[in-house]
């Protein structure tokens, strides 16, 4: 069977679903995983543990279409939409064409999409200020360096990578001016293979860490750690730590999983949702996991660090770059 087949059945499949809970009355909610799927350990399993929490916590009904190719996320969308959903989710920036189209053919429909801005009155666009956190893995990445050099890992180098390549960057260099930020970019954010030969010429080529923001891509660093003594994947998005303990510092945590939680509290209660929604360390949407893995090197001292970086851009004293020439501006 065809996957353009496969996912039409379960599209179908799940509308008959839909028909079935309104007939019980509970909320149904919709997600829209973008390509790299459930199972990413990152952008997808986050939202969907959000989606799972609404379920657990509020009675929701929930569904999910994944796509097997960009050409899918319009259907999908519509078929949630269509069948009357109370909401649906779409997860990540490049579904924001297909959903601005479907948002206005379908205006009485909620939406939420993560990552990226569609401004149609129906639509509650979540952003990140992932710059922020990734300051304190820069910041942190420094001080446990033992080469003064250190690695980035990006899917794709576009505007919303760079924001965490420029916080990463920025935050070593407020530590030390001299560690060395080397960059490498995967081309996509599924090629684990590829994520893995990068990171592995990253290491090659002195750096003692490196920070993979490149979703599924990722895991490819956390699989070069293993075979390594002395260095240190740092995980994005989700809580990657456990995956590699010990060898994975930290994570950087974009709580996609809080923002839909919270998105699906506001409609099931029938309250007016934002059309705007940025979150950052002061909001507590944006953060570095607890170090439970890596105590033996992120010392008392290292936290304290972070702790007074982490309040310093909460009260608005250090204002992170979230761009190339922002950074190339800043001031440590």
């Amino acid at each position: 069977m065809s996957s353009r087949r496969t996912w039409l059945c379960g599209a179908l499949a799940l509308a008959g679903c839909g028909h079935a809970a309104r007939e019980r009355g509970r909320a149904r909610l919709g997600m829209v995983a973008d390509l790299g799927g459930l199972g990413d350990h990152s952008y997808n399993d986050s939202a969907w543990a959000g989606m799972i929490d609404a379920r657990d916590r509020l009675g929701a009904r929930i569904s999910i279409l994944q796509s097997t190719t960009a050409a899918n996320y319009q259907p999908s969308m519509m078929v949630f939409a269509a069948d009357g959903f109370d909401a649906v989710f779409c997860i990540g920036y490049d579904e924001a064409y297909d959903l601005a189209e479907v948002a206005a053919r379908f205006p009485a429909s909620r939406f939420a999409i993560i990552d990226a801005v569609v401004d149609r009155p129906n639509v509650t666009s979540v952003t990140f200020r992932s710059n922020e956190a990734s300051f304190l893995a820069g910041a942190l990445a420094a001080l446990v360096s033992r080469t003064r050099t250190i690695g980035f890992l990006g899917g794709i180098d576009i505007p919303i990578i760079q924001e965490f390549e420029a916080g990463y960057r920025a935050g070593a260099r407020t530590i030390d001016r001299s560690v060395e930020v080397l960059v490498k970019f995967v081309g996509d954010f599924d090629d684990v293979a590829s994520g893995a030969e990068l990171a592995a010429l990253l290491f090659d080529q002195n750096a003692d860490i490196v920070y993979a923001a490149a979703g599924k891509a990722g895991l490819g660093a956390m699989q070069q750690v293993r075979g390594r003594s002395n260095v240190y994947a740092i995980g994005v998005d989700s809580d990657q730590d456990a995956i590699v303990p010990g060898r994975v510092l930290t994570s950087v945590l974009k709580r996609i999983d809080v923002s839909v939680f919270e998105f699906a509290r506001l409609t099931i209660a029938h309250r007016p949702q934002p059309r705007r929604l940025s979150l950052g360390l002061r909001e507590g949407g944006v953060g570095l996991t607890d170090f439970r893995y890596t105590r033996n090197v992120v010392t008392p001292a290292i936290i304290a660090t972070l702790g007074r970086l982490k309040a310093g851009i909460a009260r608005g004293d250090i204002v992170v770059p979230r761009t190339r020439e922002q950074l190339a501006g800043f001031r440590a």
